[in-house]
């Protein structure tokens, strides 16, 4: 498939541009202005880099709890033609926007994409003044916030604050009747493709949508559908190969990340009035019995925890940047990335999804317990599923993170329903997915048992997890970090077990300050401990996974396997022998009633980058 550049690809247009670059900006800390016409601006920054960062153009780490931003905009003879939209990819944390000193959008939610129809003050001139507000507390624990530190200083797991706008600001030009929300699944039972999608504007008579689906230029689907009302709902059949390697050619796996191309046409009539492209791509997960499933076979996860900062951007990074982490974290020869604390943007989930890895999305948390924090989550929570469900890298949902949010799990009943609520809601909009309730201990909902284990001795992870005896044993004698790792009646029975967070070992060859879970003292010293511990973790038969922390360095977090430039700490080819193990994913004893399509093992390598193939082969 033909690389897409666009700020969203699941949902592209022709005509669009970025807004991204300087922009007027000031400070307001005792949040004195509440119109465009009372603000003084005082100087520039470089969007979309929060004022924190060094990239920004500023580097201003002191607490600023409202900023704003005023950007002149010139729009062409064609932008004024017909609707013009203004996207915004986030903004920390709520957002007022004007246009022409007009309200145009108000939005909360510090992770999630929102926009503003400025098509009336576009018509009115040749420029239009674009006014931003951003109002972030950065004391208030009530929010979701992830890793951002309300701190002055980083300190401990928290790193510097991200204020304002931190993704991509775009403009987009659509017709007065448009499809404004696409959404794919795939169904491999049935060998089904299914299409949701809304229609933004008036429906005109004898309206219509045509679909297109191919992969790699071969023509799978051409249906035209009519519509009588703004949603639209269809599932398409695909020629069922039947033949086991024939299918493999045309399912999504970390091996092979094949994608289906589509091109959605709005008509009225014959005469077409909108035109976007995406993709999608058949593909199956969940679990059964002991084991996480990829298209209806057992399936190891090799994951490494992703925490998505970079030293001169926080927050933020280029297209260049995001692929590079993908191809990085394939490279040491891992299956997929837990992204921490964090909803990446996109572009990230594009890459993975191109090039081939499973992603574990998850919440950022709030750290209060409140009728507000509840309310606050819940809401940002059901747009991030909006916003990323059709992704098919992204393999599990992740609501709470070790009872962030909800510290009082053992003893408050409405905490435990708290969890157990995001969880079902989590299943019901989106049923193809597994959900981790509560990553890391104190599980009260859960289709996969997750634990944080940091012990350094590879012998003590064998006894541990060495069996499903000695696993199941553990997870009712364990309490990493004092906690339990289930509560209340929820029994860990029948579900895989997944080590999803261990290893942080540190090596910082300069001496300089920042800390790890162990710390090795040289660079051979390095390797042979995560060769170890890798190894322990490969002879685990009670675990179906792990995730090792981490990919880089962060800030005072000095246990990456990357240093924060993304310059590997080891030999990146002994690190990814022992990341992959002597077994494939694939490879494992497992029962034959778990593979109900009778997939071969055996699959096509990923075909979009031979030199990131020829790394991952090198042996």
């Amino acid at each position: 498939m033909k690389y897409s550049h666009h700020p969203t690809p699941l949902l592209e247009r022709e005509h669009w541009r970025e807004l991204n670059g300087l922009w007027r900006f000031s400070f307001d800390d005792e949040a004195r202005w509440h119109h465009p016409s009372e603000v003084v601006f005082d100087r520039e920054i470089q969007v979309p880099y929060a004022p924190e960062s060094r990239q920004s153009g500023l580097h201003d780490e002191n607490f600023h709890t409202v900023v704003w931003y005023g950007l002149t905009l010139t729009t062409t003879p064609q932008e004024r033609e017909g609707r013009l939209l203004l996207h915004f990819g986030a903004v920390d944390y709520l957002a007022t926007v004007w246009a022409n000193g007009r309200l145009v959008a108000q939005h909360q939610g510090g992770h999630t994409p929102f926009a503003a129809d400025i098509t009336q003050q576009a018509r009115a001139g040749e420029t239009v003044e674009i006014v931003v507000r951003a109002q972030d507390n950065p004391h208030d624990l009530a929010k979701p916030r992830g890793k951002q530190d309300w701190q002055r200083e980083p300190h401990s797991i928290w790193y510097p604050r991200t204020t304002g706008i931190w993704q991509t600001v775009w403009l987009e030009q659509v017709p007065e009747t448009s499809i404004r929300k696409l959404r794919w699944s795939s169904d491999m039972e049935r060998w089904q493709i299914g299409m949701e999608l809304e229609i933004a504007g008036p429906l005109r008579p004898d309206l219509s949508v045509r679909v297109r689906l191919s992969r790699n230029g071969e023509l799978l689907v051409d249906d035209r559908y009519s519509l009588r009302h703004s949603e639209l709902s269809r599932k398409m059949a695909l020629a069922d190969p039947g033949i086991d390697d024939f299918r493999n050619d045309l399912l999504w796996s970390p091996k092979h990340p094949q994608l289906i191309d589509a091109e959605l046409e709005l008509l009225v009539g014959d005469t077409v009035i909108d035109r976007v492209r995406s993709y999608t791509a058949l593909r199956s997960v969940g679990v059964a019995g002991n084991r996480f499933m990829l298209n209806g076979r057992p399936y190891y996860l090799k994951m490494v925890l992703d925490q998505g900062y970079w030293p001169q951007s926080l927050m933020t990074a280029t297209d260049e940047e995001l692929r590079r982490d993908v191809e990085l974290t394939r490279q040491l020869g891992f299956n997929g990335a837990r992204k921490h604390q964090k909803i990446e943007s996109p572009r990230w989930l594009y890459w993975c999804d191109v090039l081939g890895l499973l992603v574990w999305e998850e919440m950022p948390s709030p750290y209060r317990f409140t009728p507000g924090a509840v309310k606050n989550l819940v809401r940002e929570w059901t747009e991030v599923l909006e916003r990323d469900m059709s992704h098919p890298c992204i393999v599990a949902w992740v609501p709470f993170n070790e009872s962030w949010g909800v510290p009082d799990l053992p003893t408050n009943p409405a905490h435990r329903d708290y969890v157990r609520a995001l969880y079902h809601l989590t299943k019901t909009l989106d049923p193809g997915r597994p959900v981790i309730g509560n990553d890391g201990w104190e599980h009260v909902a859960t289709d996969i048992v997750t634990i944080h284990d940091y012990a350094d001795d590879p012998e003590m992870l064998r006894r541990r997890y060495g069996t499903l005896e000695s696993t199941r044993l553990s997870l009712e004698q364990q309490q990493p970090a004092d906690r339990a790792l289930t509560l209340g009646d929820f029994q860990a029975t029948t579900q895989p077990v997944v080590l999803s967070e261990f290893g942080g070992i540190a090596y910082i060859p300069d001496q300089g300050r920042g800390w790890g879970y162990s710390e090795s003292e040289s660079e051979s010293d390095f390797l042979a401990d995560y060769v170890a511990l890798l190894e322990a973790i490969h002879e685990c038969h009670g675990l179906s996974g792990f995730c090792y922390t981490q990919l880089t360095d962060t800030f005072q977090e000095k246990n990456g396997l990357l240093y924060e430039d993304r310059t590997p700490k080891a030999d990146l080819f002994k690190l990814a022998r022992s990341t992959r193990g002597k077994r494939s994913a694939r490879e494992m004893t497992f029962d034959a009633q778990l593979n109900p399509y009778g997939n071969s093992s055996r699959g096509p390598e990923v075909g979009q980058d031979s030199l990131l193939l020829a790394e991952l082969e090198h042996d």
